[in-house]
C-alpha cells in the first residue's frame, strides 16, 4: 500500500512541475504581433492622402 501512495505522490509532484517556456513564448508572440500591427499602422499612415481640402489639384500641376 505505501508503494501506491508514494507513486501517486510522485505523479502529482511531476504533474505540478513547470512545463517549460510555454507562457513566456506566448507572451513574446502576443507582444510581437501587437508591435507588428502598430508598426504597420505607423508606416502606412504616412501614405494617407489628405483629400479634405477644396482645391482641384491645381497646386500639383503648377510645378510640372
Amino acid at each position: 500500500m505505501p508503494d501506491t501512495v508514494d507513486a501517486a505522490a510522485a505523479l502529482l509532484a511531476a504533474a505540478a512541475a513547470p512545463q517549460g517556456l510555454g507562457d513566456t513564448l506566448r507572451i513574446v508572440l502576443l507582444v510581437s504581433l501587437v508591435g507588428g500591427v502598430l508598426l504597420a499602422w505607423f508606416l502606412l499612415r504616412g501614405y494617407r492622402t489628405d483629400d479634405t481640402g477644396d482645391d482641384d489639384g491645381a497646386d500639383r500641376d503648377a510645378n510640372t
